[in-house]
């Protein structure tokens, strides 16, 4: 996150703050200054204004049945002069489409990573079950046809696999270890509350109309 540049720049009316949204999977937006307290300013108005900010339009809900959903994980450190924060908004609501959260890992991908996203992870370093160390050797062995005791809940992806690749000795963790990560970003898409898409981006950008 930290090496992400800016996709867009916002203008709060702080002279001497610059302000943009990161190009980054999940909801950021980075501030940065010379002075701490402008930084202080305007986290504090993002955080309180996301607090009870909803647009029905993209899945959005402050509140539901009297429960908050909303919060952010702020990330901040300094970069020459400038205090850089950035801020991430997060929303922890469910659905019966998405029992485990509307912005968390969909099923398609809890065969690698189920767990809530921490600060670590938001980032962009991933933290991955223990299990997978053992269990990418089984499906290594699947995708190369050999004896394996693979885990049923991989067999859908390995099979996609297969359909893109001709696995060998040589290549097989390579590409189990790539595509993990690809995997990964998209629990890192699957966070995010505002998509990297025309309508996800048009709702960003009226939720910092609301910061002006």
């Amino acid at each position: 996150m930290m090496k992400a540049g800016i996709d867009r720049s916002i203008d709060l009316g702080i002279d001497g703050l610059k302000a943009g949204i990161v190009k980054w999977p999940m909801a950021t937006i980075r501030f940065q200054s010379e002075d701490v307290n402008q930084v202080i300013v305007a986290a504090t108005k993002i955080a309180d204004t996301w607090k009870d900010y909803s647009d029905e339009s993209v899945d959005i809900r402050a509140y539901t049945d009297g429960t908050r959903h909303h919060t952010v994980t702020p990330i901040a450190y300094k970069q020459g002069d400038l205090y850089t924060l950035d801020v991430v908004l997060r929303d922890n609501q469910t659905s019966k489409q998405y029992p485990d959260g509307i912005f968390h890992p969909h099923k398609d991908v809890q065969h690698i990573k189920k767990e809530n996203i921490g600060l670590i992870e938001v980032m962009g370093r991933a933290i991955l079950p223990a299990r997978l160390k053992t269990e990418m050797k089984e499906v290594e062995k699947y995708l190369l046809g050999q004896a394996n005791e693979m885990a049923d809940y991989h067999k859908a992806w390995a099979d996609e696999l297969k359909t893109r690749y001709d696995f060998t000795q040589n290549n097989v963790e390579k590409i189990v270890d790539k595509e993990i990560g690809l995997v990964f970003a998209r629990v890192l898409e699957d966070a995010g509350v505002y998509k990297w898409n025309e309508t996800g981006q048009a709702a960003f950008d009226r939720f910092v109309q609301k910061l002006k």
